[in-house]
């Protein structure tokens, strides 16, 4: 049998830590984040939180209604009340389980996106899935803290 010298111990140290940190789960970027999205047919406002333990607290709320044929004065009044309710509902919001692979989030174990983390822009995207229609991608900007 042929033997093979040790390492020394800084080398075999330091490939010890290369095999952990490649085995170490990603952490979550830490903050919040708001978006809103509109089309002719939804409405949606979107709020994020991550905290340090890597928590992610995210709501949603939407109207679903013919958004063409209102006036912009009506379309304005419909976002400051999705907007409002979810100030009003955003304590109540209790932490998701959700999966991080250094880019998405993802529901444990499943395979839809929730949440896209676009680390080189540091952008984020929530995923907002509703009945039949494709999924939307609605782009989140980053804020110090939420307005209330």
């Amino acid at each position: 049998m042929r033997r093979f010298p040790k390492p020394s111990g800084v080398l075999g140290l330091a490939a010890v830590l290369a095999t952990v940190a490649g085995c170490a789960k990603p952490l979550p970027p830490v903050g919040h984040w708001q978006g809103i999205y509109e089309d002719s047919g939804l409405m949606v406002v979107a709020r994020l939180e991550i905290d340090s333990g890597g928590k992610v607290r995210v709501s949603a709320p939407n109207l679903i209604a013919d958004l063409a044929a209102m006036s912009d004065r009506e379309r304005a009044d419909l976002l400051a009340r999705l907007e409002n309710g979810l100030s009003q509902s955003w304590p109540d919001i209790a932490p998701l389980p959700l999966e991080f692979d250094g880019r998405v989030f993802h529901k444990p174990g499943g395979v839809a996106p929730q949440l896209e983390w676009e680390s080189g822009q540091k952008r984020m995207v929530m995923v907002f899935y509703s009945g039949n229609r494709p999924s939307i991608r609605v782009r989140m900007e980053q804020v110090a803290a939420f307005d209330s």
